[in-house]
């Protein structure tokens, strides 16, 4: 059973741990193996040069000192890592959320489109519209996946056949 402890923000600092983390920076590349071994409990990826090494224990050290994620975090993150794997290419892309009263700017053909976020959907030009998708269309004349179009998603990556997918 994981235990629960305040969050960072609630205790003091740790006069040893901050100790140890000082020490980080001047160990070298085989210390920080060794070290990384005694928390982790295994061997440290091959991959990992002394700058990941460094970055990985001093957050093992802090996370013990201060409390790592929350139960509901670490479900969240189980939850994706799950879906992750069940995709063939294994990347999900997460669904930003976007608050209130933000507002969305796009310059589109030398124009600059500015969109509010509402609590239910999205105000442009007066009108309030269900998705961003309707204004894309209605800003283009053509189908956009509206929050692609606002930059809030990636461009897809090239198909199996070498060709870009369409918008």
């Amino acid at each position: 059973m994981r235990e629960e402890r305040p969050a960072a923000g609630d205790r003091a600092a740790d006069p040893e741990v901050d100790a140890e983390l000082e020490r980080l920076p001047k160990m070298q590349i085989a210390e920080l193996r060794s070290r990384y071994r005694e928390l982790f409990r295994t061997e440290p990826p091959k991959a990992f040069g002394p700058d990941l090494l460094r970055r990985s224990i001093a957050h093992r050290i802090q996370e013990r000192a201060y409390g790592g994620l929350s139960r509901e975090h670490q479900r969240l993150l189980d939850q994706l890592v799950r879906a992750a794997r069940a995709k063939s290419h294994g990347r999900l892309e997460l669904p930003r959320r976007i608050k209130p009263g933000s507002e969305l700017v796009r310059t589109w053909n030398r124009r600059t489109y500015r969109v509010m976020v509402m609590d239910k959907g999205f105000a442009w030009e007066g009108k309030t519209f269900s998705s961003l998708s309707e204004i894309a269309f209605a800003i283009t004349g053509t189908r956009w996946n509206g929050p692609r179009f606002f930059g809030m998603r990636s461009r897809p990556s090239q198909s199996k056949g070498g060709k870009e997918n369409a918008r």
